[in-house]
């Protein structure tokens, strides 16, 4: 049995409207969402001692949601992630987005979909938004109609996303939720125990854009001086033929001529599909943090995605999805400026995003799963946040 209640949440400056906010609640999940930007403002799920805690980012009020702030909780698009340089070419014309990420445009623009005011429709067990997104709104082509859906089952939190384009357009979406298992406002997630269910992930440059890295030569990842070839040496033909093969760090002795921008994880950092404590990993391997796209298995259907673990509470999320991708993001650029519930300051690492996607920049990478919406179509993805105590 689900429970929706409704309420006013604070008004719009300039008398551009109210935010209400929807209360869904289950016997293991209370979710309160509110009207701007589809956002999650709260989550509280019950440790193993039966005590709930809040265990999403974010603000009490909505002066805080409207202030500069790294998307807590919000629905981010037209296109979620990174576009680089902030272009793309479709049928012969090239456009060009706000660029609001160093030199790349990120989460849909100066004002995307997370900095807007949705349409509520209550439903039996949940709530739906919806928007139009008029052509040309920051730079995309075409007018797109969304729908986002917030519904629960039990102790699983599911949201579906749906759009429809009148022309041909790039679409992404996804949710940027900040999660802290042992309770929002808790100083870091290190204690926190990760399996992300992915045999690849893609590299990327200091601006965070997907690159091509050498097969078989040295490569710096993230930029933070932790050197990993992309592939295990017997892999590489170069390294074979030049007898180089016994240690995964051997600098190619020729300049290797094949590149590829998705790296399987086997043998780095990003190797997730075992449980890691995430503390002692980034100590391990020297960096500074996740901010990466992993790849998931190519199919539609509902597959598991991530887990995550907080021995102290006993919590645990399970991710599923029908997305091509995952971004895993620790809060590496959370700086404790930001004044959230209850008083609560938010420093780096002190809370994490698995945001199920397509992958970044998808739309100027071809042979990346694709991201185009075309008339006639509808954008159709799903994704499923199991809570739970273990």
């Amino acid at each position: 049995m689900v429970s929706v209640t409704r309420a006013v949440f604070g008004d719009l400056p300039l008398g551009a409207g109210t935010v209400e906010k929807f209360q869904l609640q289950s016997d293991q999940l209370k979710v309160d969402i509110i009207s701007w930007g589809c956002t999650i403002t709260a989550l509280e799920v019950k440790d193993r001692q039966g005590r709930a805690s809040d265990l999403v980012l974010g603000f009490a009020e909505l002066e805080g949601y409207l202030q500069k702030q790294p998307y807590f909780g919000a629905v981010v698009g037209r296109v979620a992630n990174r576009i680089a340089k902030g272009t793309f070419t479709l049928d012969g014309k090239e456009y060009q987005l706000a660029i609001n990420n160093g030199p790349n445009s990120l989460h849909g623009g100066v004002r995307g979909f997370d900095k807007v005011l949705w349409t509520p429709q209550v439903l039996s067990n949940g709530v739906e938004f919806s928007r139009v997104s008029p052509d040309g709104e920051e730079g995309y082509p075409g007018e797109l109609k969304v729908w986002v859906t917030y519904t629960l089952d039990g102790g699983e939190l599911v949201i579906n996303y749906r759009a429809q384009a009148s022309q041909t357009t790039p679409v992404n979406l996804t949710n940027h939720s900040y999660f802290n298992l042992a309770g929002q406002g808790s100083p870091n997630i290190y204690d926190h125990e990760v399996t992300i269910e992915a045999d690849a992930f893609l590299p990327v440059d200091e601006t965070l854009i997907p690159i091509a890295v050498p097969l078989g030569a040295l490569f710096t990842l993230c930029g933070y001086e932790r050197l990993m070839c992309p592939l295990p040496p017997s892999d590489c033909k170069r390294l074979k033929k030049a007898g180089h093969v016994s240690s995964m760090y051997q600098l190619c002795p020729a300049q290797c001529l094949a590149y590829r921008e998705v790296a399987p994880v086997q043998g780095t950092a990003f190797d997730l599909r075992k449980p890691v404590e995430l503390g002692k990993h980034l100590q391990e391997f020297h960096m500074n943090g996740f901010d990466h796209n992993f790849c998931l298995k190519g199919s539609k259907e509902k597959r598991f995605c991530a887990r995550v673990h907080h021995a102290g509470s006993g919590r645990v999320l399970e991710v599923y999805t029908t997305q091509p991708g995952v971004q895993f993001y620790t809060g590496n650029f959370l700086d404790g400026t930001l004044k959230g519930k209850r008083g609560a300051l938010y420093p780096k690492h002190s809370g994490f995003c698995l945001e199920t996607q397509n992958w970044p920049d998808a739309v100027n990478q071809p042979h990346f799963p694709p991201v185009l919406l075309k008339p006639g179509e509808e954008y159709d993805y799903t994704t499923w946040f199991k809570f739970s105590v273990a």
